[in-house]
């Protein structure tokens, strides 16, 4: 499949995506894939990264998979030379790698503080310094921040701090990076219906109080002016805006995008 013969709203452009193997980021992959882009789909979990990655291609598209610690350095280097050796340069990065967190600040260890910034903020670091790098004319970088960084909650310090950080980090790499035609945006999720609530404790007692998950999605909602929580997809549609030239005019800017969970 040749650029001239794509079509779509991110035709022929480069994307890699990480925490791609499910929720937001697989959600990502699969719609960026459909509007033209080629796609690296990074997740510290290669294998369901790799299905994703097939399913893509059993539709025509290119593909491929990187397992990646978004924690680590080097392996942010070399997912990042791989994809320019492959296929030239990188145009879009998305950074949706996170791991939620609740435990109140009094029992919370530094360990646990530590590590959920490493994964949600560092991780933020590391992909826009080396993405920026590769980015030879222009480009765009969406960060996966949080409706949780912009309203507080208690037992969220950890989880909070980092997704707040990351909405600021967004504002200032974007003007950092103006001169050199890349765009930094950022997108805050409310809540969305992904695998990430089953490794919480607290999703599993709900799920046990109300009687089902469709019972416990309704209680977690209620908070939420729409009365639902989000669908993956939803999520991805605003970064396809983000990623597409349509927004070209749009940078440092935050996406909220929370049901008016933050009104």
């Amino acid at each position: 499949m040749t650029e001239k013969n794509l079509v779509g709203r991110v035709a022929g452009k480069i994307a890699l995506v990480t925490g791609a193997a499910s929720g937001i980021g697989r959600a990502a992959a699969l719609l960026f894939a459909r509007e033209g882009a080629r796609i690296a789909l990074a997740d510290i979990n290669l294998a369901v990264a790799q299905s994703a990655a097939d399913e893509i291609a059993s539709h025509g598209s290119e593909a491929v998979a990187f397992r990646l610690d978004v924690t680590k350095e080097s392996q942010w280097q070399m997912v990042i030379r791989d994809v320019v050796e492959r296929w030239g340069r990188l145009d879009i990065l998305v950074n949706n790698a996170g791991i939620s967190f609740a435990k109140p600040i009094s029992d919370m260890t530094l360990e646990e503080w530590r590590r959920v910034m490493a994964v949600n903020l560092d991780g933020v670091f590391l992909g826009t310094k080396y993405a920026a790098a590769a980015m030879q004319n222009g480009g765009s970088i969406i960060n996966v921040a949080s409706a949780s960084g912009i309203k507080a909650g208690a037992t969220a310090s950890a989880y909070s701090s980092s997704k707040a950080a990351v909405h600021m980090f967004s504002k200032v790499a974007a003007l950092e990076m103006a001169e050199r035609g890349i765009r930094v945006n950022s997108v805050s999720p409310g809540g969305v219906m992904t695998p990430m609530w089953e490794d919480m404790e607290f999703w599993q007692d709900l799920k046990k109080q109300t009687g089902s998950e469709s019972a416990a999605w309704e209680a977690m909602a209620e908070g939420v002016p729409l009365k639902r929580f989000a669908r993956a997809e939803e999520i991805a549609c605003a970064i396809l805006y983000l990623a597409s030239d349509e927004s070209s005019f749009v940078t440092a800017t935050d996406l909220v995008i929370d049901g008016g969970y933050t009104a």
